[in-house]
């Protein structure tokens, strides 16, 4: 594992330039110590006028990563043992002068940030007069995706936070802080809302023992009602023409097992594996039928059922891999939904926000992706994201449509099919995880969101 040795340093470099970095320690206005670090410009005598270069730096920055992360696979496949064990000349001497340089890109990065706010001529940090650079982006804000070296990767201005000073040393391996850099302190818990910037690599919780599990949909209550709880699962294998049986697990653990506590027989067949659970009920689309359903599962017994208008069914408008995937449920953050598409929307994706208890539908959004394009989608805060392949082992999170402005956006987020037959993908707000069902494998993804 490399290692590198974070110190604190009296200057900060400037696109090659040291300048002193002064250290100051006096009164506030109630008494009390405080310090204040600043760093002059050295190239400029006033805050400049426009924004360019940011998005420069910011790329370069990137590809700086980008190197530091090959430089670190080569040395790894040679038996490297990292920066103190490795000769002079080495690959390690090629990472520490491209980690040199990426400290430098970061600092000019953060100066350039600082001119674009406020303007005093010097920084401040530390104590009461810390300071935040400010950055302003589209919608979704940046994407963070490895770099590719094939493509010279874009950013956009974005917020970042001053740290303050320490004055103490700690190793960090080079991968983790190219990982923090780039998604974020790992292992942080994201509170409230965000963008999707980061999906992980797929975890397997049980695996269907008959071929009516090739295809099915796997689940937990976001929202549960007793006497249910967050710890209850739920499984429909979907292969079949009379699909009504719906398993019910204690726990995710007694799935893997393949023991239910309990078999619901659905009063209606389902069809695909768009359903959800959610606020002790079951949504599904019954068979050959545009109506979405509502199965209690305390009464056992479907409590409300509504048609979508003019919403394709049974092969009219399915995800790529087919399945009769035309009505998909999904739950996010903000409650429940549709996804279908229509004939007057020509297969584009529709999407709808429904009323839990009465699905009566409360307001519709017509997007721009088409249906049969993507491999499969899913909701997080108010924004539906899509699946570029079912099979492709190394596919993408593709688009994103933003309900709350109406806009759709291209994406090329990593997304990880390892059994090569996607058939099911929904979001948990609860757990914050991508439950799916990939070729008899029922498994989860690990995701991370921007800071709203």
């Amino acid at each position: 594992m490399f290692g590198v040795w974070l110190l604190l340093w009296g200057s900060v470099a400037l696109r090659g330039r040291a300048d002193t970095a002064f250290l100051r320690r006096a009164h506030d206005s109630s008494g009390h110590c405080t310090y204040s670090f600043t760093v002059a410009s050295p190239v400029e005598a006033a805050c400049p006028e426009t924004t360019g270069g940011v998005p420069e730096l910011r790329a370069e920055l990137a590809a700086l990563a980008s190197r530091l992360s090959r430089l670190e696979s080569r040395e790894r496949g040679a038996g490297g043992s990292g920066l103190r064990g490795a000769e002079p000349g080495g690959a390690a001497v090629r990472l520490e002068a491209a980690y040199g340089e990426l400290l430098r890109a970061k600092s000019a990065l953060l100066q350039w940030e600082g001119a674009l706010g406020s303007c005093p001529r010097h920084r401040h940090f530390g104590g009461e007069r810390q300071d935040q650079a400010g950055g302003e982006g589209g919608w979704l804000g940046p994407v963070h995706t490895v770099p590719d070296p094939a493509v010279a990767p874009r950013w956009e201005p974005q917020p970042l936070s001053f740290q303050e000073l320490q004055s103490e040393r700690s190793e960090v391996p080079v991968s983790r802080l190219l990982e923090e850099t780039v998604l974020g302190l790992p292992g942080e818990e994201d509170s409230g809302c965000g963008q999707l910037v980061w999906v992980g690599e797929p975890v397997v919780f049980g695996r269907a023992d008959s071929i009516a599990g090739k295809y099915g949909v796997w689940m937990k209550d976001p929202e549960p009602v007793p006497p249910f709880t967050r710890d209850n699962t739920w499984r429909v294998d979907t292969v079949g023409t009379e699909v009504r049986q719906l398993f019910q697990y204690e726990e995710a653990e007694q799935l893997a097992r393949g023991y239910p506590a309990k078999v619901h027989i659905l009063p209606r067949p389902l069809e695909s594996t768009g359903a959800v659970i959610y606020r002790g009920g079951l949504f599904f689309q019954p068979r050959r039928s545009r109506s979405v359903a509502r199965y209690d599962l305390r009464g056992e017994t479907i409590t409300a059922e509504r048609e979508i208008p003019g919403a394709g069914y049974h092969g009219q408008y399915p995800y790529s891999w087919g399945g009769y995937t035309d009505i998909d449920l999904a739950v996010d953050e903000l409650g429940l939904w549709v996804i279908y598409s229509t004939e007057e929307a020509r297969g584009a994706i529709v999407l709808s926000k429904l009323d839990p208890e009465t699905l009566e539908i409360r307001r519709t959004w017509e997007t721009n992706i088409r249906k049969r394009g993507v491999a499969n989608s899913f909701l997080i805060c108010g924004i539906l994201y899509t699946v570029s392949s079912y099979s492709a082992p190394n596919a993408t999170i593709n688009f994103a449509y933003n309900t709350a402005t109406g806009s759709s956006r291209v994406l090329s987020i990593p997304f990880e099919n390892r059994f090569r037959y996607l058939s099911m993908l929904d979001y948990n707000p609860a757990e914050r995880q991508l439950f799916a069902w990939d070729s008899f494998n029922m498994v989860t993804y690990p995701v991370r969101l921007s800071r709203a």
